[in-house]
Parts: C-alpha cells; sequence; structure tokens
C-alpha cells in the first residue's frame, strides 16, 4: 500500500493514521442512534457506501445478522476488506466490492437499505444529488437510505466551509439539519425519523469514553512522535473547537415510495 501522504491527506486519513477509531462526526454514538432507528431484521439486505475496510458491514453482519454489500473504490482497501470479512468467517453473509458510488446503476441488486455514512458531506450539490438518485435506485420499494452526516447552522455557515475545506484537506461542503432534510425529500424520499447533536470527533473525553483509554492514548503519542500528525490534528481541532457552536452532526432515516 503506497505511503501516505500526511501533509495533504484527507483528514480522516490523519485521525486513521493516529489510531482514532470512530471517524464519523458524531461518534460511535450517532451512529448506534441511527442503527437503532433502523430497527434490521434478520437476512435483510444493506448496501454500504465507501465500506472501508469492511468494519461496519462485519458489525452489522455479527450484530444484526443481515446480508452486506459494501462498495469501496479504493483496490487496497477491497482487499484488506475481504481478508477481514474472511478472517470473521462471514464470507457468506458479506461481500466487499470494488465500485464508484456515482455509478450505482452497475450493481443490479436491490437492497432493503442503504447505509451512507459522511459521504454526502464531501460531495458538491450535484455531486450529492447524483448519488442520492443513485441510492434511490437501489432500494427495494419502501426500502430506506440511512444517512449520518456532518451538519452546519449559523450565518457563518460558508466561512466555516470553507475553513473546514482547507484543514480538512478535501471539499466540505455540510448543510443545516433543514438543508440535509429537504435534499433528501427532493430525491424523492420520505424522512422518517432524525437526530442532531454536536460534533465530539477530537473531544478527548468523548475519545475515552467511546474509543477507550488506549485510543486516546495512541492518539496522543502518534502526535506526540509525528509532528506532521500533530499539525494537521491541532489544526483541525482549532477549527472544530472554534465553531463548535454551529458545527454537529445528523442521523437520519428516509423511507423510498412503493
Amino acid at each position: 500500500m503506497p505511503k501516505l501522504d500526511l501533509k495533504n491527506a484527507p483528514g480522516h486519513q490523519v485521525l486513521a493514521a493516529a489510531g482514532k477509531k470512530a471517524l464519523r462526526p458524531g461518534g460511535f454514538g450517532a451512529t448506534d442512534q441511527l442503527l437503532t432507528f433502523a430497527n434490521f431484521q434478520p437476512r435483510e439486505t444493506v448496501l454500504e457506501l465507501a465500506a472501508s475496510f469492511g468494519d461496519t458491514a462485519i458489525r452489522l453482519a455479527k450484530q444484526y445478522g443481515v446480508r452486506v454489500t459494501g462498495i469501496e473504490k479504493n483496490p487496497d482497501s477491497v482487499a484488506r476488506a475481504q481478508v477481514n470479512v474472511a478472517t470473521a468467517g462471514l464470507t457468506q453473509q458479506v461481500q466487499i466490492i470494488q465500485g464508484d458510488i456515482f455509478h450505482l446503476e452497475q450493481i443490479s441488486e436491490q437492497f432493503d437499505y442503504v447505509l451512507a455514512e459522511a459521504i454526502l458531506t464531501m460531495q458538491t450539490d450535484a455531486g450529492k444529488a447524483k448519488i442520492l438518485r443513485g441510492i434511490y435506485d437501489r432500494l427495494k420499494p419502501g426500502g430506506r437510505f440511512l444517512s449520518h452526516e456532518l451538519r452546519v447552522e449559523g450565518a457563518n455557515a460558508d466561512t466555516i466551509r470553507r475553513e473546514l475545506s482547507a484543514t480538512i484537506r478535501v471539499n466540505a461542503a455540510p448543510l443545516s439539519q433543514d438543508g440535509w432534510i429537504r435534499l433528501v425529500e427532493e430525491a424523492g424520499f420520505v424522512v422518517e425519523s432524525y437526530d442532531i447533536g454536536s460534533m465530539t470527533l477530537l473531544n478527548p473525553s468523548r475519545i475515552a469514553q467511546e474509543e477507550g483509554v488506549q485510543t486516546l492514548l495512541t492518539i496522543a503519542w502518534n502526535m506526540f512522535t509525528r509532528p506532521t500528525i500533530r499539525q494537521r490534528i491541532l489544526s483541525m481541532r482549532e477549527t472544530f473547537v472554534c465553531y463548535h457552536s454551529d458545527l454537529g452532526y445528523i442521523v437520519l432515516t428516509a423511507r423510498k415510495g412503493n
């Protein structure tokens, strides 16, 4: 696998290199709330977008008995995910395939659920709309879209988006609570449930609570011994703290019409 360019890599890759496990804006807690909303039943089917190393797909299969297909663009991540699935003994229940979230039409199957976490935030308005069209088409009639995204509120939203993009080294275009709901409804979905909260991605006490003290110590050690990681994480944290009252997460479920 190519060596990661820590100076220019997207923020979530830097955080993962530092040892962080929860890379979504609302952490594991918000994802758990989303999965509670979903109320999966055994043998239902889930399409996960940007499945990375397969960790979430494996968790869903083990915890809920669902069948999961994960789509991931990076071939190295796909290979690693497939090894992880095999190691977990879930090759009959989980498959990770290489593909592009902008071309979901390449998948012929329809699913009971499509799960997308921290995907739409990083897209333009046109990109968001295209992905949502693909999600809609990949759902069975009555199927449900499960979303976990970054949320921005207030009069400084444009400034916050610019500063976020600069610090995480990737396009960041989060919407407000109302903006996310409106976007999903304009794609033809009916929003069923949602929840919002603060973004605590780099809050030390939340890291210790959700990911364990050992993870917090690992991140601290990597920041101490690796200057580029330290600079990147401190820069991200500064932005998050500066705009903490306007930044947060939203999780929502939305149903496709019959």
